[in-house]
Formats: structure tokens, C-alpha cells, sequence
């Protein structure tokens, strides 16, 4: 059954999306939670349509996967932002939207006067969301960034990687989607506060900001040992010194299991003990005092005594009979799910996840990740409603229907450039 906007969360809101490919997921965002999101592309369509992989293998700017996903839950129109009648269209519009998305360079905007401070005078109440690579000021503010240089400078790839090789950034793009998706945080808050006050505000995003509050307990190590965590790749490093594996091949793929001890010995001791029903000799291990021994306390001996074992030990197994057993004996390990392990998965299916979505130009549906979020109750306060749209797919619906231009008027405008 398809998902009414009116019931989710965001249902009476809209909002104006200017992003490219850096800000997409900002607005995807929000649409999922059900406001209506419409989003504005030069003529001819985003750069973000050219982001492959595409659909069927066809290189097509209806058929980027990249668009598919960062655009989906949104209605589409064309708007050049550097003809000055497109940018008397944004202002109309600007007047009825409760959120507008941009992700220009700092500036760039202001620069056609159609800034944060012309917003205000056309819609005091307005939350605009602004997501840069640095944020608007400070030294750094109007330096470009691809992904690697973003996460270089975020601090995340000093810790990705394996200490005696170069950092490395993840495979896929985050820079801009760890900022897209702070957006959409601030949006709420600053929402939050309209609220309360009537007032708008400006949040301002700085993805490199956003990142580096990705780097887990890093910050905090340092804060208490000063101690800068290095790379370890398939190990954690707990304290200044002192690491734990986490990750660990098995039979048919990866398991992730954390030696512990402290509250959770109990874990480390059930492992041990299938270990000796497996033929291992563990009684080296099960004399160390495990419930002693809090986090950050395994030292470098002991896990190179224990690392060995435990690793031919996984090695023997499935992560279907890993999981299985360690649910029954209450051993704290999870299986490293693959893409297609993600698809046919349990507990996705039975919360319904996967949502398909009708591409009447393809005459087919194609099946989306849906829903981040249920209610409490079970109920739909998210969800996902239409496919993303076409180049200029909505131009007549919003500038005619809404904006109450004539045909001729439109064809004048495509004509001139303006859309």
C-alpha cells in the first residue's frame, strides 16, 4: 500500500532542494520523513545524473543509480540560477518553502542576491541549510574538496587502513554524505526552534566537521591518555598501547568478534569453552583473569597469545554456524554481511525494509532501501512514495499549477534558458 505523506512526520512541510551531487542526500532525507521536496536542476539536469553505476549499463540521465538513490521521494524541475528570470522563480518559490537546501561554494549566492539574507527578507520563517566542504568562514572556507581531500582533512583516513601502508579512504564517496546527513540533523533542530519561536535560522555545515565526529572514541583517547590512535586495520586500538582483532576470516567470509573481559567475560569464557569442545587447548587462556581485566586492558602478550587459536578456530566454522552458536551459547560475535546477505535478510523482510518503487518510463518496478525509522507503535512515520524524477519531470505541475504561469509563459522560459 502506498505511503500517504500526510501521515509522516514531515508531511505538511516543503521544502526548495538547490543541491548537486555533495548535497543530495540532505533533502532525501527529509522526503523520506515526508515532506515534499522539490528539487531544482540546472536545464539539461545535475551533474549528479552523470555519477554512473546506471541502470542496465545505460549511461543515460534517467538511469544513473547514483540519481536514483540521493533523489528518490523528490519532484524535479529545471531552474537556471544565473538568468535573472530563473532567479525571480526561486524567489517565488522561496516564499513557500519551510526549507531550502544549497550546497554552493561560499558566497555564490549572495553573489546573484539570492543569499541567506534575501531568503529572510522573502521568508522570515525559513530554515536554509547550507552544506559546505569548510563551512561559510575561517581560513579554509573557499578551498575546494574532492572526497579524499575531505576525509583526509576529517581525520578519517589517518585511521582506516593497516599501519605499515598509506591511509585510505573508504571505497565510496562519505565526505559529502556524512555532511548531507548533518544537514538534515540541523535541519531539525533549527526547525525545533522555529517552533517555538516563529524564527528561522541559517545552519551552516561544515562537512569536515562532520567527519571528524565520525572517529568513534580517537578524540576521547586523546582527551584522556594523550595518546594518537593509529591505523590497524583489522584491530582496535583500545588505550595507548593496547589493541584488540576485531575482524576475522572464517570458513565462507568475515565474523567480527572483540575479545573482551570486565562485565562481558562471560563471552570470552563460552568462546573459550567451545573452543576446548572443538579440540582446542585453552587452559592458557581460561586461567587468564578475564573479569579483571576491563577495556583498554588487554595488553599486546596476551592478544598475540590469543590470536592464533581463536583464528583457527573461525576459520573452521561458517558465519551461519558462528552466529548460530554463539546466539545459543551468548558469545558477543556478528557476521560481516555482504550486499546480497542484506538483501535476503530476516529481519529486514519481516520489517518490510525493502521497498519497491514503479519506473513507469522502464515498465518495471525496482526494489529501494526504504524506510530508516518506524514509530513506536509499529506505525509509518517515514517511507518511501515515488522514483526520482525525470529531467524537468514537475515543471509544469510547479510552475503552472503552482505558480500559476501559462504554457506560453513556460515555453518562454525554456526558450530563453531560464528552466
Amino acid at each position: 500500500m502506498a505511503v500517504s505523506p500526510d501521515d509522516l512526520l514531515l508531511g505538511p512541510y516543503r521544502v526548495l532542494d538547490l543541491t548537486d551531487e555533495r548535497g543530495l542526500l540532505c533533502g532525501k532525507i527529509l522526503g523520506d520523513l515526508g515532506a515534499d521536496v522539490v528539487q531544482v536542476e540546472p536545464p539539461g539536469g545535475s551533474p549528479a545524473r552523470r555519477l554512473g553505476p546506471f541502470y542496465g549499463g545505460d549511461p543515460g540521465l534517467d538511469k544513473s543509480l547514483f540519481w536514483w538513490a540521493y533523489a528518490a521521494n523528490k519532484r524535479g524541475i529545471t531552474l537556471d540560477l544565473e538568468h535573472s528570470d530563473g532567479r525571480a522563480l526561486l524567489e517565488r518559490l522561496a516564499v513557500s518553502a519551510d526549507f531550502v537546501i544549497e550546497s554552493f561554494e561560499p558566497g555564490y549566492l549572495d553573489g546573484l542576491g539570492v543569499g541567506y539574507s534575501r531568503m529572510l527578507e522573502l521568508n522570515p520563517g525559513a530554515v536554509v541549510v547550507s552544506i559546505t566542504a569548510f563551512g561559510q568562514d575561517g581560513p579554509y572556507a573557499g578551498y575546494p574538496a574532492s572526497d579524499i581531500t575531505g576525509m583526509a582533512l576529517g581525520g578519517f583516513m589517518h585511521l582506516t587502513g593497516d599501519p605499515d601502508r598509506a591511509p585510505l579512504r573508504p571505497g565510496f564517496p562519505h565526505f559529502y554524505l556524512h555532511g548531507s546527513a548533518a544537514g538534515a540533523a540541523g535541519a531539525m533542530l533549527a526547525h525545533t526552534h522555529r517552533a517555538l519561536t516563529g524564527e528561522g535560522q541559517r545552519v551552516d555545515v561544515s562537512c569536515q566537521q562532520a567527519v571528524a565526529r565520525t572517529l568513534a572514541h580517537a578524540p576521547q583517547i586523546w582527551d584522556i591518555e594523550g595518546a594518537v590512535l593509529q591505523r590497524m586495520g583489522v584491530y582496535r586500538q583500545t588505550s595507548g598501547e593496547n589493541r584488540v582483532r576485531i575482524n576475522w576470516p572464517c570458513a565462507d567470509g568475515y565474523v567480527n568478534y572483540m575479545l573482551q573481559g570486565g562485565g562481558v567475560a562471560a563471552s570470552t569464557r563460552a568462546l573459550f569453552q567451545w573452543m576446548e569442545e572443538d579440540g582446542f587447548d585453552v587452559g592458557q587462556l581460561q586461567a587468564i583473569e578475564w573479569e579483571n581485566m576491563g577495556y583498554g586492558r588487554i595488553t599486546p602478550e596476551v592478544m598475540d597469545l590469543v590470536v592464533g587459536p581463536m583464528g583457527d578456530f573461525f576459520l573452521r566454522h561458517t558465519r551461519e554456524e558462528l552466529t548460530r552458536e554463539s546466539l545459543s551459547r551468548r558469545i558477543l560475535l556478528f557476521p560481516v554481511a555482504t550486499p546480497s546477505d542484506l538483501r535476503r535478510h530476516p529481519q529486514l523482510a519481516a520489517r518490510g525494509y525493502f521497498t519497491p518503487l514503479e519506473h513507469p518510463e522502464l515498465g518495471t518496478a525496482v526494489d529501494y532501501p526504504g524506510a530508516f525509522i518506524k514509530g513506536g507503535d509499529g506505525s509509518a512515520v517515514a517511507g518511501l512514495r515515488r522514483r526520482a524524477p525525470l529531467v524537468g519531470e514537475h515543471n509544469l505541475e510547479i510552475y503552472g499549477g503552482e505558480l500559476g504561469l501559462s504554457g506560453d509563459e513556460i515555453e518562454s522560459l525554456r526558450r530563453g534558458g531560464a528552466i
